[in-house]
């Protein structure tokens, strides 16, 4: 096969006319030719540098046919959502399906599973393994070390994971959110290479300054772009570009070719943004993604100009699996995994008797993980604590979904849903079902459907009930992904009729139990400090 475009060449950094051959898989020759009018930019395929698949609410397969269309040709995939849920079942599982697609997936050993022992999680991933994963080709690095407490203070477990992946000589990722100083040198100096946790330029740049790599992550409920973005002006050989979570309605619409369209944008060097998008993560994990040279794997993009990055063809080891906006890679076969136990609730399990009007309060954050402690007054009725719409005050429950056991419930601030309930089976890290409502009735019904279809994102809405199911562990769909960007998209926009003024309630709702991510969260077992790491009561 062969094509004639405009080569960007990002090594020598120059653009200009070629005859690109290819053999079968390969690139044979890459040769200058005279110039002629209208000819596609020829450039390497992007590379999302770190990516929960799960997070998309679709599996492998599924998130490679959307992303393609994008120009995505590979990710950095940590795996840790469904081995929190279904354990090594759940790594092999979105190995194999992976492998389905022509598409580069480059997993990794999730670190952290369970991530804490303050919630109640579906698997474990323990020492015994982390070391038969990391001996297998399909394990690239050591997925985010999110236990920065346990890896700083040298705990055994922590730094018994670190050392076989150091054996193995594949890199650790980190995962280390506002860790600066003494704290941030004592972390990088145990092993972790990057991080995509930075909220500030200056704690991205004193993590740089001691080796780290930062990956700048833009996903649909963390935004740290434009923070972090001039960072590129005198380190872009340590930066990476990530969308970490991303859900299906987003991944339909935009890749990581979004964030370098955005970083042309702001005036960025075009060779610098590039060598961000599409080369670095290749040499950090030693990955077999072509990048455009003689001999390598024929995978790469044909755009229509270098401002929006408007993707006219993507390929694949020489395997065109995009055209147009269109898909290439048909659907396949998957079957489902799942592990969902928990009996159907009523209202009254939702209760919580008052003991004052004043609450701790977790205050979300549009954009943002983090999550301040503030405080506020609910209202009182029969005895018990109930919301206070009026004050955007709103009940918040995780419920064990492993095992019958008594809601968790606590209170949020920023939601802004007037009447009715949101809950999702998708919650960080331990995925179980976390749901916010103006009144109790609401969230059991919001919460029952979910339990009914063991999995899922539920709205309650006066009469009206949705539910988009996602039966692969609680938090995947295996039907076409375009359709599940569409029923999210829907149900989406009912969370908003109700009131949410947040970009993207689903996903910010999915990390309120992220226990690793300070400050106030709620797990299962209760509120909890993401920064004294203990519980708290609700009541001040």
């Amino acid at each position: 096969m062969q094509l004639k475009a405009q080569f960007v060449d990002i090594p020598n950094r120059k653009i200009y006319p070629v005859l690109l051959t290819l053999s079968n898989s390969t690139i044979l020759k890459i040769e200058p030719i005279a110039p002629e009018v209208g000819l596609p930019y020829l450039m390497p395929g992007f590379i999302d540098a770190h990516v929960h698949v799960e997070s998309s609410m679709l599996v492998p397969s599924e998130f490679a046919r959307l992303a393609v269309v994008h120009g995505t040709v590979a990710t950095i995939s940590d795996p840790h959502e469904i081995a929190n849920v279904c354990g090594m079942a759940g790594v092999d599982y979105m190995i194999e399906n992976g492998k389905q697609v022509p598409f580069k997936f480059y997993f990794g050993a999730p670190s952290c599973v369970p991530a804490t022992p303050f919630e109640t999680a579906g698997g474990e991933i323990n020492v015994a393994a982390i070391e038969e994963l990391m001996s297998r080709k399909e394990i690239h690095y050591l997925a985010e070390m999110m236990n920065w407490p346990g890896t700083v203070n040298q705990d055994p477990v922590v730094m018994e994971k670190i050392r076989i992946s150091q054996k193995y000589g594949k890199p650790i990722d980190g995962h280390a959110p506002g860790l600066q100083g003494e704290l941030a040198e004592k972390y990088v100096k145990a092993g972790p290479s990057t991080d995509h946790e930075c909220f500030t330029y200056e704690e991205a740049l004193g993590k740089i300054k001691l080796g780290m790599k930062i990956a700048i992550r833009e996903g649909s409920a963390a935004k740290n772009f434009d923070a972090l973005i001039d960072l590129m002006d005198d380190y872009s050989d340590m930066l990476f570009f990530c969308s970490d979570d991303k859900h299906p309605d987003s991944l339909a619409v935009s890749h990581i070719n979004e964030l370098a369209a955005r970083a042309i944008a702001k005036g960025k060097d075009l060779f610098d943004v590039l060598k961000v998008a599409c080369i670095n993560p290749i040499s950090h994990y030693s990955m077999e993604v072509g990048q455009l040279r003689k001999g390598d794997p024929a995978d790469f993009i044909l755009v229509k100009n270098l401002e929006n990055f408007e993707v006219l063809a993507t390929y694949i080891n020489g395997e065109k699996v995009a055209e147009n906006g269109k898909t290439l890679i048909p659907r396949v076969e998957n079957k489902l995994i799942n592990n969902f136990n928990t009996s159907l609730k009523k209202p009254a399990d939702f209760r919580i008797p008052a003991k004052g009007t004043k609450v701790r309060v977790i205050e979300a954050l549009d954009g943002q993980l983090i999550t301040p402690e503030t405080s506020g007054e609910i209202l009182i009725q029969d005895g018990f604590a109930e919301s206070n719409p009026a004050a955007d005050i709103l009940k918040i429950t995780v419920v064990n979904r492993y095992e019958d056991a008594i809601p968790a419930v606590a209170f949020i601030k920023n939601f802004g849903l007037k009447s009715g309930a949101i809950a999702s089976s998708v919650g960080h890290d331990s995925h179980n079902i976390i749901a916010v409502g103006v009144d109790d009735e609401s969230i059991c019904r919001a919460v029952n459907l979910l339990i009914q279809a063991k999995g899922g994102v539920s709205a309650v809405f006066g009469e009206k009930e949705e539910i988009l199911p996602l039966p692969v562990g609680g938090i995947m769909s295996a039907e076409d992904g375009y359709e599940v960007a569409a029923a999210y998209t829907r149900i989406d926009q009912l969370s908003k009729k109700m009131g949410s003024k947040l970009g993207s309630p689903f996903m910010t709702l999915s990390f309120m139990a992220l226990l690793v991510i300070p400050d106030l969260k709620l797990s299962d077992k209760g509120l909890f400090s993401g920064q004294r790491f203990e519980f708290e009561e609700v009541f001040i």
